[in-house]
């Protein structure tokens, strides 16, 4: 597994304790790193995606929102809607081509959530990317 796919998967699991947990960042990174050791190259991209993502939730929840018909976000499953809140991260604040990122959260929707759940998520990835591009927004927003 690549370092930056370890990231990404790490980005989950904070965002996923503070959506539940409702902890603050700094409450919840030093036991994580304690428990999950990585290199400072994986700990700088997980702490860049879990903080974008925390910083502009209301906008990429703005987002979420027009592109998940029929799904309110407090329904979804706290995977799926955490795996978008990082790949939209992403999408607005680093270069990483869109189709990567997009690849990149199926493959953890798949490992984390479930079959139903990567055709979700690829189709509101998608469609949120079709958004951004026409609107020029890419990465380090």
């Amino acid at each position: 597994m690549s370092s930056r796919r370890k990231a990404r998967e790490f980005a989950l699991h904070l965002l996923f304790q503070h959506d539940l947990g409702n902890n603050k960042p700094d409450e919840i990174t030093p036991l994580f790193w304690k428990l999950n050791p990585a290199d400072e190259a994986t700990r700088e991209f997980t702490e860049s995606l879990f903080r974008e993502a925390l910083r502009d939730k209301e906008n990429i929840d703005q987002l979420i929102r027009r592109h998940a018909l029929h799904w309110r976000i407090d329904r979804m499953s706290a995977v799926d809607r955490n795996i978008l809140r990082m790949a939209i991260a992403e999408f607005l604040f680093t270069p990483t081509p869109h189709v990567v990122v997009i690849d990149e959260a199926i493959e953890i929707a798949r490992k984390y959530s479930g079959d139903e759940a990567t055709e979700f998520v690829n189709g509101v990835l998608d469609a949120v990317r079709v958004e951004l591009e026409a609107q020029g927004t890419k990465g380090k927003k």
